[in-house]
């Protein structure tokens, strides 16, 4: 059995586990549907939910599936070193290019091409892309020759690009040329019907892998698991199920209950700047360094409100979610004049 064919069976293996539940079950439907097609397809969901495995899948069950499946991170490069990847460089595009070098779009020729983290990417590399996907050609860095190639482009993101886009961190055109078709991974939380099955999965593999560990929970460590919301989503669990397998005991789930007893995350949404026009000076008066001043207080200020609401005014606790010593937050309190009644 050749390594690509190997590829293959791993990736059907991890991906199986996946599609038990019914809103996964539909996922794999349309998966299966539009495999087929060259559209470029977008995969949206949270960190550690599968799309990657998704991407795969895709790859496999399209027409390209004998040809290479590249992956390249796009939040795990800086911009120079990203665009060189991506698209090559010729001998002495610059110091250190000794040789040329074939980018990923080249490697993928025939195949297809993973943009994981795509919402990371640098906006002057979104431009080059964007040239990608309108006209399937670029040049290597450093030189004047295009290269025509012929890559399905799959991308994955953790984030609202529609709401990045508005934000202006991602370039509108290119969002538009990516989301041809989106595929949106549920939640493992989405899904809980799947996490028996999932957690039979890793213990097999896991036990195989180690040789040894335990091929069963005990009921109680599974209603835990189940329990659980699973913020890190599968790979949480596969790395979970690891630990117990590696470390031979069950202990390790009393980590989980700590943190599910830990407070929700506090929202850091930026608050908006006080109207300095109304009962002080205007903006144009103001230098700036006094503006920078008091928008930074108006954020600490904010985000003290926001955490002793939430903890309902457990001062200990927000001082500890904080980060700050319990003196310290009782200074804030008094400094920003802050008050339990008005929460």
């Amino acid at each position: 059995m050749n390594s690509t064919h190997t590829l293959d069976a791993r990736v059907a293996d991890e991906y199986q586990p996946l599609v038990n539940s019914a809103c996964m079950r539909q996922l794999d439907a349309m998966v299966t549907r539009i495999a087929p097609t060259d559209v470029t397809v977008l995969i949206s969901g949270d960190s550690g939910v599968g799309k990657e495995l998704v991407a795969r899948m895709l790859h496999r069950r399209s027409r390209r599936s004998d040809g290479p499946f590249v992956k390249i991170n796009c939040a795990a490069l800086p911009t120079d070193l990203l665009e060189s990847e991506l698209f090559g460089y010729e001998r002495g595009a610059f110091t250190g290019a000794d040789h040329p070098k074939r980018g990923k779009f080249e490697q993928a020729h025939g195949g297809s091409i993973f943009l994981d983290e795509i919402s990371e990417m640098p906006l002057s590399v979104q431009a080059k892309l964007l040239q990608v996907l309108q006209d399937r050609q670029f040049a290597r860095l450093g030189s004047e020759h295009d290269i025509r190639v012929d890559v399905r482009v799959l991308a994955a993101t953790n984030r609202d690009l529609t709401r990045y886009v508005a934000q202006g961190g991602f370039r509108e055109d290119l969002f538009y040329r990516l989301n041809v078709l989106n595929i949106r991974v549920p939640s493992l939380r989405e899904r809980p019907e799947e996490i028996p099955i999932l957690i039979d999965h890793f213990l097999t593999t896991y036990c195989r892998k180690h040789g040894g560990g335990p091929r069963r929970l005990s009921s109680a460590t599974l209603e835990r698991l189940q329990r659980y919301s699973w913020p890190g989503n599968v790979r949480e669990l596969e790395n979970v199920i690891q630990r117990i397998v590696v470390l031979r005991t069950e202990t390790v789930v009393a980590d989980l209950e700590v943190l599910a007893q830990r407070p929700p995350p506090i929202d850091m949404e930026m608050p908006a700047l006080p109207d300095v026009a109304n009962g002080g000076p205007s903006t144009d008066s103001l230098g700036l360094k006094e503006l920078v001043r008091r928008a930074a207080e108006a954020t600490e200020r904010e985000v003290l409100k926001r955490t002793l609401r939430r903890l309902h005014w457990r001062r200990i606790a927000a001082a500890r979610r904080l980060g700050i010593s319990y003196k310290t937050l009782l200074e804030k309190i008094k400094h920003y004049r802050l008050d339990a009644a008005d929460s």
